[in-house]
């Protein structure tokens, strides 16, 4: 899962995308309202992470402009202010949830989970594909009893492939939702994190089900369909 942090104070900023990135996200970080259009721009989210007082503009009214005009994914406003009346504004403007500074990067990291999850949202804890399950609030993946040991990559990588599962996903579509910009990417790195979980899959005995094609991307598909 890919987050926008919006964040003018680079340490504030530096300290949430690393706790989150901790907790199995990608994140990219924008540190003005301009920044964060020229990374939505270039990349899809999942979520944003909003702080208010921006240097060039105040972030509730780039958030009731970007949901009357553009295409928005869920939003959570993170700020200092913390009055009630500052609260409601935020929500009205078109916020999803609304975090009071400081806030404790493990309940930051819930209420995004609790967002994605919401109806009309992409996110459901528990995803199966035959005998394969992935649990998204651990990270993990089990055949039966059987636990998978990936990596954080590797998680966010089958767990791409299983919400498409049976439809092909392109390459660029797995690269952008697996690194960062910040991320050193090399030519092979999605190939390389493919074969792993390929590995890993025909280790639990899930074989036959994770599919190249070649110049396009990828399929995971129920082998015993």
């Amino acid at each position: 899962m890919r987050l926008l942090v919006i964040e003018d104070n680079e340490r504030m900023a530096a300290l949430v995308a690393e706790g989150l990135q901790r907790r199995s996200f990608v994140c990219d970080v924008a540190h003005s309202l301009a920044e964060a259009e020229d990374a939505m721009e270039s990349a899809n989210y999942d979520a944003i992470v909003l702080d208010l007082g921006l240097p060039d503009g105040d972030g509730v009214d780039w958030l009731t402009h970007r949901r009357r005009y553009h295409q928005m994914p869920p939003a959570i406003i993170l700020t200092a202010r913390g009055a009630l009346e500052d609260r409601i504004t935020g929500l009205d403007a078109g916020a999803d949830d609304y975090a009071v500074k400081p806030v404790e990067i493990d309940e930051l990291a819930a209420r995004i989970r609790a967002l994605l999850r919401r109806p009309g949202k992409r996110m459901q804890p528990m995803i199966a594909v035959g005998p394969l399950s992935f649990d998204v609030a651990s990270r993990s993946a089990r055949v039966g009893d059987k636990t998978i040991d990936l990596s954080r990559r590797e998680a966010d990588l089958l767990e791409l492939l299983m919400r498409h599962a049976g439809t092909v996903v392109h390459r660029d579509v797995i690269e952008n939702a697996l690194y960062s910009f910040n991320d050193p990417v090399t030519p092979n790195a999605v190939e390389a994190a493919v074969s792993r979980v390929r590995r890993k899959l025909e280790e639990a005995y899930v074989t036959g089900a994770l599919h190249t094609v070649r110049g396009v991307g990828y399929m995971l598909k129920d082998d015993a369909a």
